[in-house]
């Protein structure tokens, strides 16, 4: 054991680990100048490359450039919101006449009609229910989708399969897929960003944008909406502009020899990339992410002068803003599985509408005003949807064979509906749309073909659809 008053004389490990503990005291070359970052050059197809989100041609020409995605974790009721069906109150109270033996829940009782109502909206007389007055004067812009259909009941699996496209945890989220098809055209912000909500984290957490197997760069990028945006972005202590310089000049200097002494560690790529990320940010992050600069007449749009809707509206708001700057892709989430309505249904829905109906019409008003709807796409929707029959005699229990999302944006019919589910609203039944169909028709929208986006993994080529389902783009939502 060493003396007291010994000197004690750090290892490289010690080095770089305290380096690492500190963001923008590892801000690296980049921030400084080109010449600084030899790992730049590598990778002309950007999978061997450290950074790997250098800009990609796509494979045909796109119709999008970026997505936000609004996630309704928990399984909102379509026939309580897109989907109506009037025949379910000639039954009220009376049992499902068809089968619905895997799904039906021990307590589960008669078929249950929506205590909501329906009305035609726009142009294209779409059906909104009353929950969603401002969304419904955004009617003209929606394509509605009501015969989505996915894999799995429960909501990890089918959270996994509409977020990877598979109903087993430890894929690559498809934000990760566009990010490792495209890359991005802004290299001073994060490619993939996601914003959670400051209540609490979505169902499953951080593995939502997660890059599994893909290289680590390709992970999404979690931003606070309250508070500083990221922490340790600052500085802890300002100083002499030379010194500071001369201080991040060692800095990547010395990272780039630690790194060139392993060769193949994406995750310390990974890491190193993100410190450079980081200093960039440093002077684009700020101005990206401040919303209290946005004219108060916006603000208002987004809900943001009420406290009902001002959370949602912040990070609504922020997607703006983000995709404006050439970020390609952006989440939007809910805490936990608050559109799990089992029971008290009608006062759960009236209470979640309310959060976000407001603040997704502010998006898409305001992405259209300003033409950034032309590139971009919104998709809204949860997991699955839910069954027409009771549960705990105010609710309804999960349903994957029959729901409806909608998107708006680049490349899509406005104004459109498609598929249908049957009289009750159980399953789709005209225009199915599975998971997979509909992770190939986003891709498709971005200019990528899903059967030529694929990564080497465990001796085969893996894609964001599985091998183990048929896709197809969707051509009649298309414009």
């Amino acid at each position: 054991m060493p003396a007291p008053d010994s000197i004690h004389v750090p290892s490289r490990r010690d080095w770089f680990r305290q380096m690492g503990r500190g963001i923008g005291a590892s801000a690296l070359a980049s921030l400084l100048a080109d010449e600084f970052s030899p790992r730049r050059a590598r990778g002309a197809d950007g999978i061997g490359d450290a950074l790997g989100l250098s800009p990609r041609p796509p494979h045909h020409p796109p119709r999008a450039k970026s997505i936000i995605q609004l996630f309704m974790p928990g399984g909102p009721s379509s026939i309580d919101l897109f989907d109506p069906k009037p025949l379910v109150a000639r039954y009220e109270g009376k049992p499902y006449p068809g089968v619905v033996d895997t799904l039906v829940p021990s307590n589960a009782g008669n078929l249950m009609p929506s205590p909501f109502r329906f009305s035609r909206h726009g142009e294209s007389g779409i059906e909104v229910s009353e929950l969603m007055p401002h969304l419904a004067t955004c009617a003209d812009l929606l394509t509605v989708v009501r015969s989505m259909k996915t894999e799995h009941l429960n909501h990890e699996p089918a959270i996994w399969m509409f977020n990877t496209g598979r109903i087993t945890p430890g894929h690559p989220s498809m934000g990760s897929w566009f990010v490792y098809g495209l890359g991005t055209e802004n290299q001073d912000l994060p490619a993939y960003v996601a914003l959670d909500d400051p209540a609490g984290m979505p169902i499953d957490g951080i593995r939502n944008w997660s890059a599994g197997w893909l290289p680590p760069i390709y992970q999404g990028t979690r931003i606070r909406s309250e508070g500083a945006p990221l922490p340790n972005l600052s500085p802890a202590f300002g100083g002499p502009e030379a010194a500071g310089r001369n201080r991040l000049r060692l800095l990547a200097e010395m990272a780039e020899e630690h790194r060139l002494a392993r060769p193949g560690e994406a995750e310390l790529d990974a890491r190193l990339a993100s410190y450079e990320l980081a200093a960039r940010m440093q002077l684009s992050a700020t101005a990206a992410l401040d919303i209290e600069s946005e004219p108060e007449e916006t603000r208002r749009l987004y809900g943001l002068d009420d406290e009902v809707t001002a959370s949602y509206g912040r990070r609504c708001l922020m997607a703006r803003r983000l995709v404006e700057r050439g970020v390609r892709f952006v989440q939007i989430f809910m805490e936990g599985a608050v559109w799990d309505h089992h029971g008290q249904i009608n006062a759960g829905l009236r209470k979640e509408c309310a959060r976000v109906d407001r603040p997704t019409a502010g998006l898409l008003l305001d992405l259209h005003r300003r033409g950034l709807l032309e590139d971009a796409v919104v998709l809204w929707g949860g997991e699955f949807g839910r069954l027409p029959i009771s549960e705990n005699a105010d609710g309804r229990d999960h349903n994957p064979l029959g729901f409806t999302i909608w998107m708006a944006g680049g490349g899509l019919k406005p104004g459109h509906i498609h598929g249908a589910t049957d009289e009750f609203g159980y399953k789709a039944v005209e225009g199915q749309v599975t998971v997979p169909d509909l992770h190939a028709t986003l891709l498709h929208l971005l200019g990528l073909d899903h059967s030529r986006l694929t990564y080497p993994v465990h001796g085969l080529d893996e894609g964001l659809i599985s091998t183990l389902y048929e896709a197809r783009v969707v051509e009649e939502i298309l414009a």
